[in-house]
């Protein structure tokens, strides 16, 4: 009997290790998970540097046609604001135009930015 009780003891040790060795392992790849999403999206800040109020952000991969982000009510003059793209752009390229609407009904002439870029910073 002695020597069953100890391979079942052995066995116990055995099975609680790779227990443990389970859960730890699947807690790491969820932070490992959460980091490359965080990595994954793309933001940048963008700073009005102009005496009028930003309406509206506007963005080109051809400068022909043009979406926006969302600014909500703006960017004030001397203000910022970090954007984030939306996940549904992941497959355009790095390159982009962008321009600035503001609220007098004047636009910024479009720029060419790589939001590639770590630390993205754009001025209008």
């Amino acid at each position: 009997m002695p020597l069953r009780a100890n391979l079942k003891r052995k066995y116990m040790k055995i099975h609680k290790f790779a227990a443990t060795s389970m859960v730890m392992l699947l807690s790491a790849g969820a932070i490992l998970n959460n980091a490359a999403a965080a990595e994954s999206e793309y933001s940048f800040k963008v700073t009005n540097k102009t005496k009028v109020k930003i309406t509206k952000l506007l963005v080109s991969e051809d400068k022909k046609e043009w979406g926006y982000f969302d600014i909500g009510k703006g960017i004030a003059a001397g203000e910022n604001m970090t954007l984030v793209w939306d996940s549904s752009t992941n497959n355009e390229g790095c390159d982009q135009y962008v321009k600035a609407a503001y609220a007098d009904g004047s636009e910024s002439e479009e720029a060419k930015f790589n939001f590639c870029e770590a630390n993205l910073e754009l001025e209008f």
